[in-house]
């Protein structure tokens, strides 16, 4: 009698230090922050004038853990990009960044008018204040892994209450009409 309640406390222990294992084995496979998704605030395309063929995008992104912005897309243009306008000399000048925009984890960085945006090319429709623009961003951790987030940008004609430039207020970006690379 005594054996056999001892027997059934043991396998009642193995049953359950079994389960428990395959529950902690299950958390610690799983990478940290896996769950976690990339933050935006204050984000906004600028609106357009029939014809134009370009826009910007511009927004605050905090991403829980190290990683890139890779890429973008969005039905509303052929080509978008995240680039950076800098001085070099006397001269403001703007590029793509072919390797992606680095996000420290935890960091906010900001995409505004004379630093980093996000540049929409080759528009297929005027962008119009008061609707939306869905944009598809696709980042890359550390390890290599992707994930993407989609986003509703509203379209206005100047940066929304919060919304700054490089300059600390609230401006235009100019005209895009012909923006080329």
């Amino acid at each position: 009698m005594k054996f056999s309640k001892l027997l059934f406390v043991a396998l009642a222990c193995s049953v359950l230090t079994t389960g428990l294992s395959a529950h902690v084995l299950k958390q610690s496979a799983e990478p940290a922050g896996a769950q976690a998704k990339v933050q935006f605030k204050d984000a906004w395309v600028r609106a357009t004038v029939p014809g134009q063929t370009g826009s910007g995008a511009f927004m605050k992104i905090t991403a829980p853990n190290a990683s890139r912005l890779v890429s973008i897309s969005t039905p509303v243009a052929g080509v978008a990009q995240v680039h950076e306008m800098k001085m070099d000399g006397d001269v403001m000048q703007m590029r793509a960044l072919t390797d992606g925009l680095e996000l420290p984890a935890g960091k906010t960085v900001e995409l505004k008018s004379g630093g980093f945006h996000v540049m929409l090319m080759d528009l297929k429709q005027t962008l119009v204040a008061g609707k939306k623009v869905p944009l598809t961003l696709v980042f890359k951790d550390a390890n290599g892994v992707e994930s993407q987030q989609t986003l509703n940008l509203p379209i206005a004609k100047v940066a929304p209450i919060g919304a700054k430039d490089a300059m600390g207020v609230i401006s235009n970006m100019g005209d895009v009409t012909n923006h080329r690379h």
